[in-house]
């Protein structure tokens, strides 16, 4: 398990791109421009710090290409490229 403020890679789910994508499109619809970034797809990996631990699940804070953040709670470790879940990154 990894440790408070690690960071690990974490690939979005459907359901993770479907719920960046809709939070950003509200913010622009009345007007604001709180978040810009690319449209996030399912697949797409990104840095995530781990912000709490929960038995075998983390909950981490998901560094999206643009200017917001995706928390994403009680994940697991997965395989890589394995959508909702996270992993380590490659050793150099």
């Amino acid at each position: 398990m990894p440790a408070l403020g690690d960071v690990v890679l974490y690939t979005l789910s459907e359901t993770d791109a479907a719920t960046i994508n809709q939070r950003r499109d509200e913010i622009r619809v009345v007007g604001l421009r709180v978040f810009a970034g690319l449209e996030a797809e399912p697949g797409q990996t990104f840095p995530a710090m781990v912000t709490r631990l929960d038995g075998d699940a983390a909950n981490v804070q998901v560094a999206l290409d643009g200017t917001d953040v995706f928390w994403a709670p009680a994940r697991t470790e997965g395989e890589p490229g394995e959508q909702g879940h996270w992993v380590w990154p490659p050793t150099s």
